[in-house]
């Protein structure tokens, strides 16, 4: 018998609410230019729907939503532009005149269905919430391109209530019918059979999906969230490092590639640009001053990165040893060999080979005892601590640092100014000055006034490894990118000694040039 052709994989609409559930979390509060330079971000990774905020919570959220509506929302691949509001006249007007400009807008209108809801918020019966929620969206219908219905605290209501409100909500004009665990208590095996039973039994319009919504108060946001995919569910809400109320919401990129990586197993796919995600999850880190943790799934530091010795020889041969999802896929140039005790000679002679250093085998046996015995006393050999083990026979630093000052002031006129004194190879000591708008800035233009280039600096990722600093730059010199790394229990020091890295980086990949043109 011939075999039946395999269903096409569902598309699963990318609801994200960064810049609204996860922007109300403590520590993550943006203004308006802030929100602005984020939601082009997401316009980028192709989200489906981008929540933007609460009109009528604040009029700070009511302006942004308004200003992003009118410099993203006419676009034609903007997404669907949606504002929060809870099942009141006012709060529906304050999202309509808010979300007006944009071309296609969604109201998403809230009400708790759980019994805890309706006697400590709403204080009232079944049949009054069940009018209340009618009456809103009768009241909304007309005026936005769709309207989505959560069901508050979902998934602590009565399953028999809960079927009656979302019957309710999708008869009186509701296009998506939200399924929340607002205060992330459920389990994936409980989502999957609450969904499977709901897609299956709620009576609805044929257009009318169900979307999913999962708080991570016991870690399993992600994992509940896909469960509900697998039982129907359209739409999945998520944020960007999974920021969020209390411990977040469920979080967009680990998702959006479980979704991608395992499709085989799912049968669901997204339409997100998942090469965005790895710059969109900096943005939101650089704009908050919170980057995820080093260990945090797709866009922690260490998801792509290899200490192991065993590891590092595996992927060295064939990465698809250790890695399930190329870097590439989330827009990381490549993965990241971590040098430490635990690394072997293949990765220490292919981090040589990148920084242009090719040595015989006696140097190069001589070099890697060198290097373990360092390893044994640091966290992490970094470039600059290889160039001091090459500096033996003449293989070192094309600059070397001798003395760092910084001065700034509170003063708005007093800008920061950084002094640096280099000895370079060939130019003998130089001493310049710097000034920037910070101060790792000034330290930027003083390392490029001493080198001669027009720098930019791009990113700074610092963070605290006991009594150490460790800091990373990545900066844009004569239109290249470069990086470097270093550590210190001074945190000026560290960063001077991380651009430092970075420039004699340059200076190796110009040599290699000439090199080449040689050749």
């Amino acid at each position: 018998m011939p075999s039946t052709p395999e269903a096409a994989p569902r598309q699963i609409a990318v609801f994200d609410t960064s810049l609204r559930d996860g922007e109300q979390a403590p520590g993550f509060s943006m203004n308006t230019a802030q929100k602005l330079k984020l939601a082009h971000a997401l316009r980028k990774l192709k989200v489906d729907v981008m929540e933007i905020g609460f009109a009528a919570a604040s009029p700070g959220d009511a302006e942004a939503i308004h200003a992003i509506s009118s410099e993203i929302g006419y676009l034609p691949d903007a997404p669907m532009l949606c504002s929060l509001a809870r099942a009141t006249e006012r709060d529906i007007d304050a999202a309509e005149r808010a979300l007006r400009p944009a071309r296609r807008s969604r109201l998403h209108l809230f009400f708790g269905t759980s019994d805890l809801h309706l006697a400590a918020k709403h204080k009232m019966e079944k049949p009054e919430a069940l009018q209340t929620i009618e009456r809103a969206l009768r009241m909304a219908k007309g005026r936005f391109t769709e309207i989505e219905f959560s069901a508050e605290d979902a998934l602590r209501t009565d399953p028999a209530f809960l079927k009656e409100a979302l019957e309710c909500a999708a008869a009186a004009g509701a296009d998506v019918l939200n399924v929340p665990d607002t205060v992330g208590y459920t389990s994936p095996e409980e989502i999957y059979t609450l969904f499977a039973d709901l897609t299956a039994n709620v009576a609805r319009p044929d257009h009318v999906i169900f979307s999913t919504h999962n708080h991570n108060d016991l870690g399993m946001a992600v994992a509940n969230s896909l469960a509900a995919v697998r039982g129907g569910a359209g739409q999945v809400e998520c944020t960007i490092n999974g920021i969020g109320e209390r411990a977040g919401n469920c979080a967009l990129e680990e998702v959006v590639m479980a979704l991608r990586t395992r499709e085989d197993h799912y049968r669901a796919t997204t339409g997100v640009e998942t090469r965005e995600i790895f710059a969109v999850s900096r943005l939101l880190g650089e704009v908050t001053g919170n980057a995820p943790p080093r260990n945090k799934a797709i866009v922690g530091r260490n998801a792509f990165a290899h200490e192991a010795g065993i590891h590092q020889h595996g992927v060295l041969a064939d990465r698809r040893t250790y890695e399930i999802m190329l870097p590439e896929d989330i827009g990381l140039p490549s993965n990241a060999l971590v040098l430490g005790k635990h690394s072997g000679k293949h990765a220490l002679r292919a981090r040589l080979e990148a920084l242009g250093q090719e040595l015989g085998s006696n140097r190069f046996e001589q070099l890697y005892g060198d290097f373990k015995r360092l390893a044994d006393t640091k966290r992490e050999v970094t470039d600059n601590d290889l160039c001091d083990l090459l500096a033996e026979d003449g293989r070192g630093h094309a600059w070397e640092l001798v003395r760092v000052e910084m001065r700034t002031g509170t003063k708005a006129k007093e800008r920061p100014t950084a002094k640096v004194t280099l000895d370079h190879e060939t130019r003998g000591r130089l001493t310049t000055i710097g000034h920037g708008t910070g101060p790792f800035e000034a330290l930027t233009d003083a390392f490029c006034v001493a080198a001669e280039v027009d720098g930019t600096l791009e990113s700074v990722d610092a963070h605290q490894l006991s009594r150490e600093m460790e800091i990373e730059v990545g900066l844009t010199v004569d239109g290249v990118g470069i990086a470097g790394r270093s550590q210190h229990t001074d945190v000026v020091i560290a960063a001077a000694e991380a651009l430092l890295a970075a420039f004699n980086n340059h200076a190796r990949m110009d040599k290699s040039a000439q090199l080449a043109d040689a050749a």
